[in-house]
């Protein structure tokens, strides 16, 4: 699997704001991007690297567009915490077999 990084992204500052965290990651597609961490701290957490490859893998099994609708009409009707695709990807958080498929660009 591989994977793009992009550090000090404006689409990651927006959901820093929206979620009133310090420090985020939110994936699109294939990409992973960043907002007040960088590339190295993030993957040095293998948790939170594991867990946004689970949104990955939700991206590839629904579709982009199919996946974006989903992912926000669950956290519209659910709130973020509470949205289905992000429990399966704190479920998920201890599977380091995710990370060995894994490639970064």
């Amino acid at each position: 699997m591989k994977i793009r990084i992009k550090e000090n992204s404006f689409l990651a500052r927006v959901a820093a704001y929206i979620l009133h965290e310090d420090c985020v990651a939110v994936v699109i597609g294939e990409t992973v991007y960043l907002w007040n961490t960088n590339r190295q701290d993030f993957l040095k957490n293998k948790k939170w690297v594991t867990h946004e490859l689970v949104h990955v893998q939700q991206f590839k099994q629904y579709g982009s567009l199919r996946f974006l609708f989903l992912y926000i009409w669950e956290s519209l009707r659910n709130g973020y915490h509470n949205n289905r695709f992000e429990i399966e990807a704190r479920e998920k958080e201890n599977d380091e077999s995710l990370l060995a498929k894994l490639f970064f660009q």
